[in-house]
């Protein structure tokens, strides 16, 4: 199986939103938008259930959502930001069921990841977005954003992925490609 790429061109992920927001395909549009802003793994991000982000009793949005990973078993609180409550709220009077990403059937249940999968890859396709763009693609753009701007510390970045050093985190954002491509364009020797 291929890695998955980040989305590294920010235009290209705002087409990738607009694609659903345009065609009033709000799961779809919040899916990209809370999967790239949490940076959540896709089992993680399809068990959210609107109870998770959303007080009934106060009729607000929570600041953070804290889940368990189901890969690693680890306790998380993620900040959600200004774009991913924008994106939820947006979505919220449309709801069904308890999950945030219901399927369409009436059973109560989050898509599956394949779901998830063909959503997000017939998107890129139609947004012309090339490379190995995936589920997990959402993931890592965050990565690839906060280490690429700089905005996130490194070791930060580190310990949101679970990683164990500085260049596992560089490999899995494609970054250690991206400096060795920057080093060979950049040089002019004729």
């Amino acid at each position: 199986m291929a890695a998955t790429e980040p989305i590294r061109n920010k235009a290209q992920l705002k087409n990738l939103a607009n694609y659903f927001l345009e065609k009033g395909q709000l799961r779809n549009y919040a899916l990209i938008i809370v999967g790239t802003c949490t940076a959540l793994r896709i089992s993680d991000l399809l068990r959210l259930k609107w109870s998770d982000v959303y007080d009934e009793g106060r009729k607000a949005f929570h600041l953070h959502v804290t889940l368990t990973e189901k890969k690693t078993g680890k306790t998380k609180t993620i900040a959600l930001n200004k774009r991913a409550i924008a994106a939820l709220r947006i979505y919220f009077p449309h709801r069904r069921g308890d999950f945030i990403f219901a399927n369409n059937r009436k059973d109560n249940r989050a898509i599956s990841r394949v779901q998830a999968w063909r959503i997000i890859r017939a998107a890129a396709v139609a947004v012309d977005i090339a490379g190995k763009i995936a589920c997990h693609s959402l993931r890592k753009t965050w990565g690839y954003h906060a280490w690429t701007s700089k905005a996130v510390s490194p070791v930060v970045i580190m310990d949101i992925y679970n990683h164990s050093s500085y260049e596992v985190t560089r490999r899995y954002l494609g970054i250690a490609q991206d400096d060795l491509d920057k080093a060979y364009l950049c040089m002019e020797l004729f």
